[in-house]
């Protein structure tokens, strides 16, 4: 037996994985284990987690891989360094985080015990992205590519992968970054947290781009399908720019200059007033983002000839881009991972190991994404009689149903009725996307629903949408688009004739995010589809995440505390269904 541990460390959305001979037994993201959105820092509990699924302990560990090699594209820093002369602040900043990545072998050995003796890799960010899509992909051959802010100089790769194995061919290097143009640009709009982009994607159709002219001075794209950012508007490349990875919230500082002010208006407080210019400005932003990516896929077409493509990086959580592909490019096939971000780079990263090791094999296809900490019914049933005085006192009961068939049946007619209903089962999701193990799941047909839901539970921006969830045989008939869709990162548009008949997951543009369920990836989940659709002839229901701004749920007690404050209606917690009233 071959156990490797892979790691996305001392970044957000720090992460652990773990394989077995080269076959995914378990991975998660440390943030839901500490409860802190985008948790950086190292992955302690995460990597406790994976050990434990694989029924490990240090000592059996002979290899760990991690998303970041500090050696990577060396000449290129000291070429940059000597060439443009960035403040001594900057320098000393990255000079220091590397000196505590080279010492990762250390802290393994002191976090992981004494018994730990296994070998440590370090697998370059990008390599590491491209090996994240494109090893777990159902494709023996494809185009990988992965953008994103930077990682180890690089903001953006692509290459090859065949087989068992995915190369670099080549890179976009810092300063320029597609994900900084976005990052900076959401800042810009007065969202300033780590990870904001998707509210600047919700945004977007809300406006028209009268902005792109502008947006064209910021990102120029050149002959070869490439990019490069007008430095003027951005500070990171000469300025210390503020990044906190260390064990809690991330932060990063401002990106942009004065200059983009002077070009754009005012930068939008945040929490200040939204106005039709900020929506134009969102709308603007996406379409610059999604020119550039266009002109660089199209390219990478041109060249390779090749019509499968797997995405990686933080960019390809872009949904809606990801949704044009097909109507942008020549590609004909899409894989993006569950975890395309910087989490996912700790699979990538283990793969890579693995694939070296064991002369270019590959696993099965991820087709699903139930990675995480699971939960039998005996500790369901355990955390229901220690809870029982709260449930008592908020006026809610238990039922116990063991027929599969009746709890779905159970649930779905709630929801039909307007109930909305949280959905815990089986094994958490890996990625930032619930996917039926640990949802809220809605009726899609009540235009009232975001309200309802942003009222009893999320308490979030009126422009974001909520995402549907559809049997996989029904898409064709409800989307336009024939295709599988198992981690809800593409957006596509619903069918204009089906539109009135689900307002709650129809977005202002007539489109939605789409996540198709087979009965093979998840049976119970695609069972509670089957029992709406047989309630209500609506092959779909609405699905957001089980949470009320914080992390994902991660255990049962987690859920039924969310349960609980909030106004939620309905709780099917494995076989048991807790109700209020």
């Amino acid at each position: 037996m071959s156990l490797v541990l892979g790691l996305n460390a001392f970044h957000a959305d720090s992460s652990a994985c773990i394989l077995r001979d080269g076959e995914l037994v378990a991975a998660a993201e440390e943030e839901r284990f500490r409860r802190v959105k985008h948790w950086a820092g190292f992955p302690r509990e995460a990597i406790r987690y994976c050990l434990a699924e694989a029924g490990a302990g240090p000592a059996d560990l002979e290899h760990i891989a991690v998303n970041q090699d500090a050696r990577a594209n060396l000449g290129r820093k000291i070429a940059y360094v000597a060439r443009s002369r960035p403040d001594l602040a900057l320098i000393a900043e990255r000079l220091r985080n590397k000196r505590k990545r080279a010492g990762i072998d250390e802290l393994l050995a002191r976090e992981l015990g004494a018994g730990f003796h296994g070998k440590v890799h370090f697998v370059e960010h990008h390599l590491a992205h491209l090996a994240s899509a494109f090893l777990v992909s159902p494709f023996e051959e494809a185009v990988a590519v992965s953008v994103d802010g930077f990682g180890d100089f690089a903001s953006a790769a692509w290459g090859v992968g065949r087989g068992g194995t995915v190369e670099v061919d080549e890179r976009v290097y810092f300063p320029h970054s597609l994900g900084v143009f976005y990052e900076a640009l959401t800042q810009y709009l007065g969202f300033p947290h780590y990870g904001d982009e998707y509210k600047v994607m919700g945004l977007a159709p809300y406006g028209e781009p009268k902005h792109l002219e502008a947006m064209r001075r910021l990102v120029r794209l050149r002959d070869d399908g490439t990019f490069a950012l007008d430095l003027a508007y951005f500070r990171h490349a000469r300025e210390k720019v503020a990044y906190e990875w260390e064990d809690g919230v991330p932060t990063v500082g401002a990106l942009h200059s004065a200059e983009l002010e002077a070009l754009l208006g005012p930068a939008r407080a945040e929490g200040g007033l939204l106005t039709q210019r900020h929506r134009d400005i969102a709308r603007s932003v996406q379409a610059m983002y999604e020119e550039a990516f266009f002109h660089l896929l199209n390219a990478l077409h041109r060249r390779y000839r090749i019509d499968a493509l797997a995405l990686a990086g933080g960019c390809a959580m872009n949904s809606v881009a990801n949704g044009k592909v097909y109507a942008r490019t020549p590609f004909r096939r899409l894989y993006v991972q569950s975890a395309a971000g910087d989490a996912g780079g700790a699979i990538g990263a283990a793969l890579c190991a693995w694939s070296t090791l064991a002369g270019a094999r590959r696993p099965a296809p991820m087709d699903h994404a139930y990675w995480g900490p699971g939960f039998d019914d005996a500790a369901i049933a355990a955390l229901l009689r220690e809870r029982d005085g709260a449930i008592a006192a908020a006026g809610c009961r238990v039922e116990h149903v063991a027929d599969e068939g009746r709890l779905c049946e159970l649930t779905a007619r709630a929801i039909a009725g307007g109930a909305v209903a949280g959905w815990f089962q089986g094994r958490m999701e890996w990625g930032p996307r619930a996917l039926g193990n640990r949802s809220i799941v809605c009726d899609p047909r009540r235009a009232d629903m975001k309200d309802i839901l942003n009222r009893k539970i999320k308490r979030r921006e009126s422009f974001r949408p909520f995402a549907p969830s559809i049997l996989r045989e029904a898409a064709a008939e409800w989307f336009e688009v024939d295709d599988d869709v198992p981690f809800m990162m593409q957006v596509y548009p619903i069918r204009a004739d089906k539109r009135a008949a689900i307002p709650a997951v129809t977005h202002v543009d007539g489109s939605g995010r789409l996540q198709t369920v087979t009965r093979a990836a998840n049976p119970r989940y695609y069972r509670l589809i089957e029992a709406f659709r047989a309630a209500t002839g609506v092959p779909l229901v609405l699905n957001t995440s089980f949470n009320e701004n914080e992390p994902v749920v991660c255990t049962p007690a987690e859920a039924l505390d969310c349960f609980l404050r909030t106004r939620m209606d309905l709780l099917a917690l494995g076989d048991f269904l807790v109700s209020r009233g």
